[in-house]
């Protein structure tokens, strides 16, 4: 059991819960795994995993879920997802529940599924990876706030960048010739729906062996209005490009942030991506077993 401390309010409560849960299920009793700022769990999902268990439970954010499927990816031993924190897109994403008792009831005893990863400049991500203005606006959001008001704390934050303009990026996907775009920011998903079941990439299914893209140019209140307006319309216009490939380059004209799965990284003119297909498995609803 990997657990974000962080992400916890009532770490005794968890525990028992957890402790019940598996002892009602025939289950030992878990190795309990804190993660740290220096550690947030792809290390000690390795080490558990090298030392023979039979499933990796993680909870904690976003963070801490991708830590841990970084660490099990390969391996064939599946993760179970317990989730906590504002962002849960890879459990909306499959229909994992997020109360505790059910997602556990899931995670030790539902189906595997098998799903890709995407890396991005080295750095793994399971849900979506991006550089520009997703990350600015995640790099923005006020810890304290999120506690408080949930994902509706990054709307807040995307409000204080909406008068950037647009950078010029190159796109080279699958060895393909440069695709030169003004553009606000560039999304890499391995799934397609953001918070409030908005489907930023329609097409997008973790499992497909591809990677879903869309580019997204706006600027000033009136622009962003008419992007989200386009995105919830499913409408092809100059705001919204979409794309799919295995592989792409992002080239930007001057260095922006980036991150993967919620976490900023850092700044970079280029983003290099590749997906790493069928490598994770994943306990998940039994109806959802593929």
């Amino acid at each position: 059991m990997v657990i974000n401390p962080a992400k916890h309010d009532d770490i005794d409560g968890f525990r028992a819960a957890v402790n019940t849960a598996m002892a009602g299920r025939g289950w030992a009793a878990p190795v309990w795994l804190e993660t740290r700022p220096d550690d947030t769990g792809e290390r000690l999902a390795r080490e558990a995993v090298r030392s023979g268990v039979d499933l990796v439970l993680a909870s904690g954010g976003d963070g801490t879920i991708t830590a841990c499927a970084s660490g099990t990816a390969g391996s064939g031993v599946p993760l179970g997802v317990l989730p906590c924190g504002t962002g849960n897109l890879l459990a909306h994403n499959l229909g994992l529940p997020l109360s505790l008792d059910e997602a556990l009831a899931v995670a030790l005893a539902g189906s595997c599924r098998r799903l890709d990863v995407g890396i991005a400049n080295g750095r793994p991500f399971v849900v979506m990876a991006g550089i520009g203005f997703d990350a600015e606006m995640l790099g923005g959001a006020d810890e304290r706030l999120k506690s408080r008001v949930g994902w509706a704390a990054y709307v807040l934050s995307a409000l204080r960048h909406l008068g950037e303009r647009p950078v010029r990026m190159a796109l080279l996907a699958d060895g393909g010739p440069p695709q030169r775009r003004w553009a606000s920011g560039v999304i890499v998903g391995n799934v397609g729906s953001l918070q409030g079941n908005v489907r930023l990439l329609p097409a997008a299914a973790p499992d497909d062996g591809v990677l879903d893209v869309a580019v997204l140019a706006a600027s000033g209140w009136t622009g962003w209005l008419r992007l989200a307006a386009d995105v919830l319309l499913r409408r092809r216009t100059g705001r919204v490009a979409r794309l799919t490939c295995h592989e792409l380059t992002v080239r930007a004209s001057r260095a922006r942030p980036w991150e993967v799965d919620g976490e900023v990284v850092g700044t970079t003119r280029q983003l290099r991506i590749a997906v790493n297909p069928d490598c994770l498995l994943v306990r998940v609803p039994a109806r959802n077993d593929r």
